[in-house]
Formats: structure tokens, sequence, C-alpha cells
């Protein structure tokens, strides 16, 4: 389960897409020096931004390459469910 956390808001998400879509609308309200926005996966801190940085960090050793695998996952996994008649290559 991943957790999105920034001052004022907390919310739960069970796919890291929500979770990083969540993270990335809150950022233009991420105005102060000392606010950040964070995801976390289970207890482990995976992404951070803050205005110190010019681009959201990936927290740990080949976490960026996990998300991505688990970002095309879910899109597979969603494209499968909004076209159930498209044939499959197997």
């Amino acid at each position: 389960m991943f957790r999105v956390i920034t001052p004022g808001f907390e919310e739960h998400y069970e796919r890291w897409t929500d979770a990083l879509n969540q993270a990335n609308s809150l950022i233009p309200n991420c105005k102060g020096l000392f606010k950040d926005i964070r995801i976390y996966y289970g207890k482990n801190l995976i992404w951070l931004y803050s205005r110190s940085h010019k681009y959201p960090q990936y927290i740990g050793a080949g976490i960026y390459d996990k998300l991505a695998q688990l970002f095309i996952t879910e899109a597979m996994a969603e494209a499968a469910t909004q076209n159930p008649n498209v044939e499959k290559d197997d």
C-alpha cells in the first residue's frame, strides 16, 4: 500500500499510479521551503518532492526501475479491463 503525505494531507492508495498522480497534483500547493510531499511504500520512503530540488527524488537503490515496471504493469492491467475484446499475443 502506498501513502501520500504532506502537511495537512494523508491518503492511502493501492496503486502506484494513483499515489503518484495525487502527489503530482499537490506540487502546486507545496510553496514553503520546509514543506514537502512524500510517498511511502509500506514504511519505506520511496518518493520525495520539495522546493529545494528541481525534480522529485526517488529514494532507494533500484526504486526508479521497480516503480517504472509497476507503472507499466498497472497500465497494461487497466488497458485490459477497458478493452476486453483485444486479443493478447501469447
